[in-house]
């Protein structure tokens, strides 16, 4: 199957506006992270887990295990801090 990503905030200046990834079908939000983290430099560093980050799958807010399916869209942006 196939997704489409996009990216926002500083994740958006690392990586560009959007994207796309196949993936196996029943695959799960987190192994999109970890697929896309495998891909290297800048991925690497702007998806590592150990970086705050949240999902919108579809433009919900959604955690790693949520499912994906073909044609879905899948967001990721770090979390948003007021001041």
């Amino acid at each position: 199957m196939k997704i489409k990503l996009r990216y926002f905030a500083s994740l958006r200046e690392a990586l560009g506006a959007q994207g796309e990834l196949e993936l196996p079908e029943g695959s799960r939000v987190g192994e999109a992270r970890d697929r896309l983290i495998a891909r290297g430099a800048p991925f690497e560093a702007s998806l590592a887990r150990h970086k705050a980050l949240r999902a919108a799958l579809n433009q919900a807010l959604c955690d790693e295990s949520a499912v994906l399916a073909d044609g879905d869209e899948l967001a990721f942006f770090p979390p948003v801090t007021g001041g």
